[in-house]
């Protein structure tokens, strides 16, 4: 009977598909023959060899924390051959004598792993070794296929990776059961290194560090080598920018005892800092242009201890040898990924020897050096140490121009820094045997502007790329560039799923994955509306970065930047109505992925749109002008309150300093040291009134009733503007109401685009009802040099026609009549006289209809006109 359960479940492991997330296996009700793990009846034992990788035991720890912050209740754990009865038994394939038991007694197809590489299985297993009845086993091909295995199934308990970088709540459960038929199988990543870069980390991360930590430390590292290992990541390229030019003001408290500027420099800061890393199961490299595992912040703090103190080859090649060997001595033992190659210092192009051709003779005796420099230090052959050659910027010209690359090094592409592939290998031509790897960047700081204070990516955008990437067999590495890592949690994920699957994501099922992301942060109940706030704000913000974006960016003439900030200030709204249904537990998460990025991207547009306007009225003398100066010296009040809430008040202040970045004052890609509130300008003056001549186009001109051509007025009366007045711009009235009306009027002047005998003219008023009592206002319409009509326009607004006539036009708010009226023969303008006869009347909008009216609730757009 066990041989043929064990026949099973071989073949169900052997034919289950690579798989990342899988169904939830949870229930919190006993079914027939399911596994007890946590229970009112007893709780399930975690057990392990003594002899596991200090990863594995670490992420068992972690497990043990999990289960606690799920179910309120902390797991035992046992170290040896001694099983409880209901075990969970951990073990890496290589490591674990209780595996291999499990395998000799012909419970456990352990085949399926061996020689895999990050490979596991979950399972429940009947009888698996003598007086065990049941066991659940979570076994690895490696320690971080174990790893990995361990933090599924935290992540099925409800324990999101982002549970403390992004303070993702935990659903709380009384009772966890697994299935009697659970078997998960995970085979080999498709791409083997998947890891990102903490790059530009100033003022944010390196800020936040420091306060939290002491500095880019260990016990920082220790955090993220967590998160990577849950994401299924199992690679770094540490944090190591140091220029602080554009923070001059800051420098002062950035210095080191020794007065030297501190940059991050990974080796060096800790010393555990690499040694963590591998406890945890997290291979090391250095950025595309720090070679030979050596910071670039170790060549500046030091450099006057090597030769003449250039980045040289050409003519300090000594010294350098000697940094570069240090560097392979200094990371013996450990798992790494060598970077080789050169860029020029502080990740300029390389310029030693001058021409191309030099340069690139040159680069190839670099790299030849440095293979001989890691044979040396290794006492093995250089292929059999991980290596990487990263096709940076100009870099990319020496492989174009057909530069040799060793067979085993991994040759990795890059993208614009904008997320768009620049090369992929040739397809049909010998493909190279180390393979290819990306370097691609969610976060950027450089020309045209920098793209690091908010996310701008769209998951639809990594996945057009990424699969490109794929197809191409680009499978050996992929580096994401994530600035500071917040606020890019939302990509960085994305990214990591489908490293580990690429294929198992296509166009139609991108919203599904978004979905079960806000799933596992938010619930079931709200992932719908969280989903679609986090792919619109996605789809609003790629349009252009925050540090670009000005009051240049849309068209203001054709609406279409007033339609653009409106779409983001209705998604602020839809935003803050979800967060008033959210659990108080889920709050900060929220607030931190998809409240806050939609706010502060709402108020940047709604600021730039301020700035539009204030420039455009201005221009036109319009004292309107100074409400909008004032709206823009509002928002970018509210943006600095916005990001202070998110640095002190969310999560209590656990994420303080992460939204210091500079994003407002861009003249060029170099930030300014502090946001800089657009200019503005004041009007001290009244603009002037009337002179506004309209254009007929496709038919009709829309004409707002303040933008008139001349206005007359009797002795002690005007005409009064009424901003905000009516459905669209204002309205106009005589004023005083008590005064006499007799020879007031104002006239509108229209160019015409073709000849006609007459045309149709709405007058859109004000809904004033009759209450001088006699019989209702009266007005007097018709062009010059043709005869007027006069017009009652509430005569029937009585009690009589409350309901057919009364009711809905004060509900309605505007009276609208329409009248045929002749035209001037053989005239190319048309002047419109409208006056009242009776004191009261409003004017909103005059229509002139050629047969281009379309009926609509705001009566149209106003048409083109000129001054």
């Amino acid at each position: 009977m066990h041989k043929i359960a064990s026949l099973l479940i071989f073949v169900l492991f052997v034919f289950t598909p690579l798989q990342t997330q899988s169904q939830n296996w949870i229930s919190e009700q006993a079914e027939e023959g399911s596994f007890p793990f946590v229970t009112n009846h007893g709780d399930a034992s975690l057990c392990y060899d003594s002899n596991e990788p200090p990863g594995v035991a670490r992420a068992i720890g972690e497990l043990q924390k999990d289960i606690s912050r799920v179910t309120g209740r902390t797991l035992r754990t046992s170290i040896g051959d001694n099983l409880p009865h209901c075990p969970v038994i951990i073990g890496t394939v290589g490591y674990s004598k209780l595996i291999e038991r499990l395998a000799q007694s012909g419970n456990l197809p352990l085949d399926t792993l061996r020689g895999k590489w990050e490979s596991s299985l979950i399972a429940v297993v009947d009888n698996p070794l003598p007086d065990v009845r049941q066991a659940l086993v979570i076994a690895g091909s490696d320690r971080r296929g174990t790893i990995f295995a361990i933090y599924e199934l935290s992540r099925q308990l409800g324990v999101s990776p982002w549970h403390w970088w992004a303070d993702a709540p935990v659903r709380h459960r009384e009772e966890v059961y697994l299935p009697h038929s659970l078997y998960h199988f995970t085979d080999e990543p498709a791409i083997k290194y998947r890891g990102i870069f903490i790059n530009d980390e100033f003022p944010c991360m390196t800020s936040w560090a420091r306060e939290h930590f002491g500095g880019m430390n260990s016990q920082m590292y220790a955090h993220l080598y967590e998160l990577l290992l849950r994401l299924k990541a199992n690679c770094l390229w540490p944090a190591m920018w140091g220029s602080f030019k554009e923070y001059k003001p800051l420098i002062p408290i950035l210095k080191d005892e020794a007065g030297l500027y501190e940059g991050n420099c990974f080796n060096e800061d800790d010393p555990l800092n690499p040694v963590t890393a591998d406890d945890y199961g997290i291979v090391i490299g250095t950025s595309h242009h720090e070679p030979m595992q050596r910071s670039q912040q170790e060549w500046i703090r030091h450099k006057q201890h090597y030769g003449n103190a250039q980045w040289n080859y050409q003519t300090n090649r000594n010294a350098l040898q000697r940094f570069f060997r240090e560097g392979i001595d200094h990371c013996a033992g450990r798992e790494n990924l060598i970077t080789i190659g050169m860029r020029g210092d502080e990740d300029r192009p390389m310029e030693d020897a001058g021409s191309i051709e030099e340069n690139f003779r040159l680069m190839k005796r670099i790299i030849n050096d440095q293979r001989d420099i890691i044979r040396r230090a290794t006492g093995r052959p250089a292929q059999e140490t991980p290596q990487v050659w990263t096709l940076y910027s100009e870099v990319m010209d020496y492989y174009n121009q057909g530069l040799p690359v060793p067979d085993d090094v991994i040759v990795a592409f890059c993208d614009d820094n904008y997320g768009d592939i620049r090369r992929v290998p040739s397809l049909g031509n010998r493909r190279h045997p180390g393979g290819y790897g990306m370097y691609y960047h969610v976060s950027y700081y450089g020309g045209p502007r920098a793209c690091k204070w908010l996310n701008t990516y769209q998951i639809e955008h990594l996945w057009e790329q990424l699969q490109l990437t794929y197809d191409y067999g680009v499978d050996r590495l992929w580096m994401l560039n994530v600035g500071s890592l917040k606020p890019h949690e939302y990509p960085i994920d994305f990214f990591m799923e489908m490293a580990w699957n690429p294929k198992r994501f296509h166009a139609d099922n991108l919203h599904d994955y978004t979905q079960r992301f806000c799933a596992s942060l938010f619930g079931e109940e709200h992932a719908g509306q969280a989903a679609i706030l986090l792919e619109t704000y996605s789809q609003y913000a790629a349009r252009v970065t925050g540090e670009l974006l000005d009051e240049h960016t849309y068209d203001l003439a054709s609406n279409e930047y007033l339609q653009v900030r409106n779409e983001f200030l209705a998604l602020e709204a839809r935003a803050l109505r979800l967060r008033d249904e959210l659990p108080a537990d889920a709050e900060d998460c929220y607030r931190q992925l998809i409240l806050f990025p939609i706010q502060a991207m709402a108020n940047l547009y709604d600021m730039y749109y301020g700035v539009a306007m204030n420039h455009k009225l201005a221009a036109e003398a319009d004292l309107k002008a100074n409400e909008w100066a004032d709206h823009v010296e509002l928002c970018f009040r509210r943006d600095s309150l916005l990001c202070s809430d998110y640095n002190h008040r969310m999560s209590h202040g656990k994420w303080n300093h992460m939204m210091d970045q500079v994003h407002i004052g861009y003249t060029e890609w170099h930030a300014p040291q502090h946001n800089i509130c657009p200019k503005v300008h004041r009007v001290n003056t009244p603009k002037p009134q009337g002179g506004y001549t309209f254009h007929i186009r496709n038919g009709v001109a829309v004409i707002e009733a303040e933008h008139y051509y001349s206005a007359h007025t009797p002795e002690g009366t005007k005409w009064t503007i009424i901003p905000r007045y009516g459905r669209t711009l204002s309205g106009i009235a005589l004023t005083p109401y008590t005064s006499p009306v007799q020879g007031a009027g104002l006239s509108y002047r229209i160019k015409a685009t073709c000849p006609a005998d007459s045309v149709e003219v709405r007058l859109i008023l004000k809904s004033t009802m009759p209450f001088l009592g006699n019989g209702g206002h009266r007005v007097k319409v018709g062009f010059q040099g043709a005869s007027a009509r006069e017009i009652n326009i509430n005569g029937l607004l009585t009690w009589d026609n409350k309901y057919t006539m009364m009711y809905p036009t004060g509900a309605a708010r505007i009276i609208e009549l329409h009248v045929r009226l002749p035209l001037p023969a053989k005239e190319t303008s048309w002047t419109l006289k409208f006056e009242p006869l009776d004191p009261g009347v409003v004017l909103h909008k005059v229509v002139v209809n050629n047969g281009g009216y379309r009926e609509s609730f705001l009566k149209m757009t106003e048409s083109e006109y000129e001054r």
